[in-house]
């Protein structure tokens, strides 16, 4: 069995011959968008469920990056968790494979077939159907419906292996269903046909369907190799998977009670193939992807494998993939699913560059990608101008880093030997990701290309060092959270009636101290406290969890804070302040009502602040994340550019105007498609279930959320906006205060401005004119002194070569001025290396606190025999420093001054 990206196609020609006349017989030249509805259509018409794709990040599923297979949403159905309102579905699923055995990324671009981002149709029978109707549908689909010509096409079977016996029933109805004799039924073993969820559980044999990609007669002795360098080959297009058993730990297979099908077909085959190209990158789907890639470049685009036409493939392929992760509200940065953005963003970027393409370039293939995708993902041209702008932003911050990286290279004297070739240190090479952010895979790229290796076993070595530094806190963390899984698997989930009341009666169900269950928590001692009910709210959603008290009869248990480290049980933390609290005992619980209402409020105000930030910004700037407490808030939001002075006091306008309205705030619980029919929008990564709580605050504010809020707008009061910054890639931040809040916030920038302007001598409304004539003032005075200190420096010169010492054809020299700035020191040093040249020059100049700096400065004739790193780095030790830079130039700094004199003076021994 094999995936839509197994292949290790060596064609030296990807693209046939162009026409426009139909292939393989079919009446008429079909779209990926007309195959892509023809398939949901053929299985509506057989009873299944027309499923919407789920999202690229499964909200079902931990142990996965991203969604794979088209089953990844159905997972929890087809193991009994989940119970949906259908026994049959069909999707077409947005995919990401990025690493594995299905796929590795170098191969991306380099074959016919393989891809990051695909599509894969399937359809789905939950205990409904199996082999027959899963068997007859398939094939009509593929000659019917597709067109496909029975003579091109074969199946195969599990043949049986290991004492599972073969799959003979699959093949009977094979041969009744197409009249293929055993030649086109072809048998293979559990590595190709048979499927299995783990080492145990659900299991069973496979069969697919093979297409003979390319003109001319399919020859059937081929079958089982790679396509020719003609592109001529058997290619997988369909896998349907019989879950029929269950495995055992002993290995014995009993028949499950409910036999499922789960089958998946990359729609970039399917298309391929209908279309009569022997490369996905030539369907509707890619190519015109490539094409913008060869209109940038200037290059004409040959479906070879030489590599300008590789490139322009990574490009395609890659631009799919950043388009569809930016609209789902992944942003590139430095771990987890956004570093595998970043690093497919930026390897698309380097074949741009290799490709000689100078400008920013990303975003335009990315935008043909929305326009060649997004009527069947309407999500990717509403959020067209984010993909956009972080596209651009990340190719800046790439190019940048290419430049910083070859120059970090370029001045790298550290060098090592591995296996008679000359390699880069694994500790360098981590230091140039790790601290420069100049990727692996990027360092071996340029290796190849100026001939060296990098050490990887020493980058490993690095990287795990790194991971131990970072992971100090992780064991108690991970201890808490297995007992939190037992104390949710004996007690079950918390009965959450904080939205209805602030007070209630329960009792104890679990008491927790140290990472560890207790059968009381006595006076002075530090706790977790749950419970079989609660008002108390847990923290999720960005809201912060509640605080309060617990009693029972004399104990008193100071609630600091409130988690759900498992879904549905709420967690008490804090301190009992009296008595004693044992697990069992009846209790009421109170939530602090002060800190509950300022919470309400800050909450309400977030959504109408992101409201208002759409209507002022536009529907791209989608929310990101948020942190609610009584204190403030903060909103974080999908941006590129910040927001002017106008936008913000907008925005402002447009939530108090909210606010004075005192519009009610009303919730409702309902389905999720009822929900987003009325328009409420939601998080970007949070995941909702089938029934969802919408919150309303006037027609204009309609989202989806679990937390508490205020009655009705005007109990904000007051909504201020305190800063507004950048946080990542893509993402801004505001922080915001409302009701008293707000008012202290405003008082205190009074009280701000009313002393700066006592300062100035001025009204307080006059304050800026007097700053802005204040700093005009200052800004003259600037340049009247640096321009006295390059005149001081020039008659210095005369002075300081005096004293230079000259040595085997060239001048050294040694000296401690009284400059007192490095910028200054630096030029002083490099005019007495051009005046003196060649020569090498230390200079030392002590500061206004006491420290010492230091310049060593290299003529590029001596580089090869002194080094300004390593002298200044001698130098700084005597000063009690340290520091280091290029073999031309470097700069140091220590805390001794009083010993600048005998640090410069040992250039005279080093050089």
């Amino acid at each position: 069995m094999t995936s839509p990206n197994e292949t290790n196609d060596a064609s030296s020609s990807l693209t046939p011959e162009p026409s426009d006349k139909p292939r393989y017989g079919l009446k008429a030249k079909i779209t990926a968008a007309e195959i892509r509805e023809a398939f949901l259509k053929h299985f509506e018409a057989a009873a299944h469920e027309r499923v919407a794709s789920g999202p690229l990040v499964p909200g079902n599923d931990p142990t996965l990056m991203f969604a794979n297979a088209g089953m990844v949403q159905f997972k929890d159905v087809f193991t009994g968790k989940d119970v949906r309102g259908y026994k049959r579905a069909t999707t077409a699923q947005k995919c990401i494979r990025i690493s594995g055995k299905h796929n590795d990324l170098e191969n991306v671009g380099v074959t016919a077939r393989h891809h990051t981002f695909f599509e894969m149709m399937g359809n789905f029978s939950f205990g409904d159907y199996f082999k027959v109707d899963a068997i007859k549908l398939a094939w009509s689909f593929i000659t019917g419906s597709l067109g496909l010509p029975p003579e091109k096409l074969v199946v195969t079977i599990f043949g049986g292996e290991n004492g599972v016996p073969a799959d003979d029933e699959a093949g009977e109805l094979w041969a009744k269903e197409t009249g293929f004799g055993p030649e086109r039924i072809i048998r293979l073993g559990s590595k190709d046909n048979f499927w299995s969820m783990g080492d145990t559980g659900p299991c069973g044999p496979c069969t697919e369907i093979h297409f003979w990609m390319g003109e001319g007669e399919p020859e059937l002795a081929r079958f089982g190799e790679e396509p020719g360098a003609d592109g001529r080959g058997w290619v997988e297009l369909w896998n349907l998977v019989f879950m029929q058993f269950e495995r055992f730990a002993d290995g014995t297979l009993t028949p499950l009670p409910a036999q499922s099908v789960d089958t998946g077909a990359g729609l970039e085959r399917l298309t391929a193939a209908a279309q009569g190209v022997v490369s996905n990158y030539d369907t509707d789907l890619l190519r015109p992807i490539v094409e913008v890639a060869a209109r940038i470049s200037g290059k004409t685009y040959g479906g070879t494998l030489e590599p300008d036409d590789v490139s322009m493939r990574v490009i395609a392929d890659h631009a799919r993939t950043a388009a569809f992760l930016i609209s789902e509200g992944i942003f590139p940065d430095k771990d987890g699913r956004s570093y595998v953005l970043r690093r497919v963003m930026r390897r698309a970027i380097r074949h741009g560059h290799r490709l000689g393409i100078q400008q920013l370039f990303f975003h335009e293939a990315a935008d043909q990608a929305i326009t060649t995708m997004g009527a069947a993902y309407p999500q990717l041209i509403e959020r067209r101008e984010l993909v956009l702008d972080v596209c651009k932003q990340e190719e800046e911050r790439f190019r940048q880093t290419m430049k910083r990286g070859l120059e970090l290279l370029e001045d790298n004297d550290r060098w090592e030997e591995k296996d008679g070739q000359k390699a880069l240190p694994g500790a360098i090479a981590f230091k140039l990701f790790d601290t420069f952010g100049f990727p692996l895979d990027l360092q071996d790229v340029i290796g190849a290309e100026r001939g060296f290796v990098v050490d990887h076993a020493g980058y490993d070595r690095e990287l795990e060092k790194a991971k131990e530094r970072s992971a100090g806190s992780k064991v108690g963390e991970t201890a808490v959270a297995a007992v939190h899984h037992d104390v949710a698997r004996e007690v079950g989930a918390t009965q959450f009636v904080g939205y209805e009341r602030e007070r209630a009666e329960s009792k104890v169900v679990a008491l927790v101290r140290g990472g560890a269950r207790v059968a009381a928590v006595a006076t002075g001692e530090e706790g977790e406290v749950v419970t079989a009910l609660t008002p108390f709210y847990g923290e999720s959603g960005g809201q912060v969890g509640d605080r309060g008290v617990i009693r029972a009869g004399d104990a008193v248990f100071r609630v600091r804070d409130t988690q759900k480290p498992v879904e549905g049980l709420f967690v008490h933390r804090g301190v009992l302040e009296a008595g004693t609290l044992e697990s069992g005992a009846a209790v009421v619980l109170e939530v602090d009502h002060g800190t509950r209402a300022a919470t309400r409020r800050n909450h309400s105000a977030t959504h109408l602040l992101h409201w208002a930030l759409r209507t002022v910004v536009g529907p791209s700037a989608m929310q990101k994340g948020s942190l609610v407490s009584s204190e403030r808030l903060r909103f974080d939001y999908a941006g590129s550019r910040p927001l002017s002075e106008a936008e913000l006091a907008r925005i402002e306008d447009l939530v108090n105007e909210k606010i004075r309205v005192n519009a009610p705030i009303e919730t409702e619980i309902l389905p999720m498609d009822q929900a987003k029919a009325r328009g409420a929008i939601g998080l970007f990564e949070e995941k909702y279930g089938e029934v969802v709580r919408m919150l309303r605050m006037t027609d204009d504010s309609i989202e989806l959320c679990g937390g508490t809020h205020a009655s009705a707008t005007g109990d904000i009061g007051f909504f201020k906006i305190v800063s507004e910054g950048g946080v990542a890639a893509g993402v801004r931040r505001i922080e915001a205060v409302t009701g008293v809040g707000a008012v202290e916030h405003v008082r205190a920038m009074e009280t701000q401005l009313t002393g700066a302007a006592a300062l100035l001598k001025v009204a307080p409304r006059e304050t800026v004119e007097r700053l802005e004539k204040l700093l005009a003032s200052l800004k003259d005075r600037d340049k009247q002194i640096e321009e006295l200190k390059r005149k001081l420096l020039q008659g210095g010169t005369k002075d300081l070569t005096a004293d230079a010492q000259a040595h085997d054809g060239h001048k050294v020299l040694g000296a401690v001025v009284d400059i007192g700035d490095g910028k200054a020191l630096r030029e002083l040093a490099d005019q007495l290396r051009d005046k003196l040249a060649p020569a090498v020059i230390l200079l030392g100049t002590p500061t206004s606190d006491g420290r010492a700096l230091l310049a060593c400065s290299v003529s590029k004739e001596l580089t090869a025999r002194f080094k300004a790193g390593d002298i200044v780095k001698d130098a700084a030790a005597i000063v009690g420093g340290g520091g280091g830079g290029r073999p031309d130039f470097a700069q140091a700094g220590g805390n001794d001054a009083s010993k600048l004199a005998e640090a410069v003076a040992r250039v005279y021994a080093l050089a």
